[in-house]
């Protein structure tokens, strides 16, 4: 129905309607504290302001990018009072791109606020805390990123590809020459990247630029449209100048250019090496991934004669280096492709003790045939939205030891507290530090049960 013109017109229930923010409007602000995802808080017109680039204790002047009723997104313009934990952020595009936006914290501000986040996490959703607390792990703070997608866009009334990272709260482009926190093997391909691209005849057939750094450089091109043989050939030159491999992937699975191409990792500690395709979930830190196992491992503390769940086990990345300890490893996993992979994995690295299966993880675990032997020990490494089914039924696998890795602290906090209504107790817990400048928590928690199903 038409809207009646005229008439009279009603306030809401509490009063004056608030005005809105408009999107560009400088503010002063006084920061509280620090939000979970690393952004200042502060409180001015009744509103709460969240601020990318603030640091507690300062006073800014923010520039609002979003308002959502009472809520306000924004960033830092200028610092008029800094923080004594503020430092200058090394990188120069930190204003613009969106990827690092706790840079401008030293990396040991870094750690202690992400090990805050999972501590608070812990005690307000679980209501404990571990016995112990392990220390961060950590690589180096830059050149530890060994995976990235590079943003392309054909920008039809400038006639130019945009080549580069997201902006902060935008879908606009930003052109870097170079990214502090790409492992050194794909930093020339990065340079180089843009000014290829931009000698396509068909550049607007271009959707974006995977980069990959293992056992070798590789480079995916997403395209929406064929590309004729002359680009194919120039990619292809590309590619070889630094010897990485050359993927394509159209609207089905992504191809490699030279069949025998393999994209794959070493676990070296374990004398492992890991194949996988784009696509597949693969750690972007290598150094990080590397002393997560060997913790889990310390952790879980598998023996020969017993066997091990490893749930969520995607290419086998906790699971292979487990089966060089524990008598037998059974690894379940959701996507099909991964299972394959992992069970190649296993055969490739002569490892018949690991067996893996496809299962939908949401569903009770007990009844699968897989488990009808029980286990000693579970290791869980779920995505961001955690393990809660799976926890429900843990128990009933008969594991003593859990070892849960998470990429979310509110989801492991949640899970547990279902862990602890099992019987288990919160023995340690300790911060993953897999993304240095980003406020992106990752943690490994231990859990244990006596033998007799009380909490140890």
């Amino acid at each position: 129905m038409a809207r009646k013109q005229g008439g009279l017109r009603f306030q809401p229930s509490g009063g004056q309607r608030t005005p809105a923010v408009p999107v560009g409007k400088k503010q002063l602000l006084d920061i509280a504290r620090l939000a979970a995802d690393g952004r200042g808080i502060a409180f001015a017109d009744g509103r709460t302001w969240f601020v990318s680039g603030a640091l507690a204790g300062e006073q800014v002047e923010a520039r609002v990018l979003a308002a959502h009723g009472k809520v306000v997104d924004a960033r830092t313009e200028r610092v008029l009072r800094p923080a004594a934990m503020r430092r200058a952020a090394p990188c120069p595009y930190v204003d613009r791109c969106g990827g690092c936006n706790v840079q401008h914290l030293s990396h040991s501000d870094q750690l202690a606020l992400k090990q805050r986040q999972l501590a608070e996490q812990l005690l307000r959703v679980a209501g404990t805390e571990p016995q112990a607390w392990a220390s961060p792990l950590a690589s180096p703070e830059f050149g530890y990123r060994r995976r990235a997608r590079v943003a392309v866009r054909w920008d039809a009334k400038q006639q130019r590809l945009d080549v580069g990272f997201r902006a902060a709260a935008s879908q606009n482009i930003v052109a870097i020459d170079h990214c502090l926190v790409l492992v050194q093997g794909l930093q020339q391909i990065f340079q180089e990247l843009p000014g290829v691209l931009r000698q396509l005849s068909n550049p607007q057939a271009i959707g974006h630029v995977e980069l990959f750094h293992g056992t070798a450089p590789a480079v995916l091109v997403r395209h929406t449209a064929p590309l004729g043989e002359a680009d194919q050939a120039l990619l292809r030159a590309f590619c070889a100048r630094h010897e990485a491999q050359l993927w394509w992937q159209g609207a089905s699975e992504p191809t490699a250019d030279r069949p025998e191409s393999e994209l794959g990792y070493a676990l070296a500690p374990w004398s492992l090496h890991l194949a996988y395709r784009p696509g597949d979930f693969v750690q972007v830190n290598e150094v990080v991934n590397q002393a997560m196992i060997q913790q889990a491992l310390e952790w879980l503390a598998p023996q020969p004669g017993e066997r091990i769940l490893d749930l969520f086990c995607g290419l086998g990345n906790f699971a292979l280096p487990i089966a060089r300890q524990a008598g037998a490893v059974v690894g379940v996993e959701g996507v099909a492709g991964m299972v394959e992979r992992a069970a190649g994995n296993a055969e490739r690295n002569g490892l018949g003790n690991a067996t893996f299966y496809q299962a939908d993880l949401s569903q009770p675990l007990q009844d699968a045939n897989w488990a009808a032997q029980g286990f000693s020990g579970v290791l869980l490494d779920p995505p961001r939205d955690g393990a809660f089914e799976t926890t429900r039924h843990v128990s009933s696998l008969g594991a003593r030891r859990i070892v849960y890795v998470s990429c979310n602290p509110a989801t492991l906090a949640r899970d547990t507290a279902e862990l602890q209504r099992q019987g288990y107790r919160l023995k340690r817990a300790g911060v993953l530090d897999m993304f240095p400048q980003t406020a992106h928590v990752e943690a490994m928690a231990l859990f244990e049960k006596g033998q007799d199903g009380q909490a140890m």
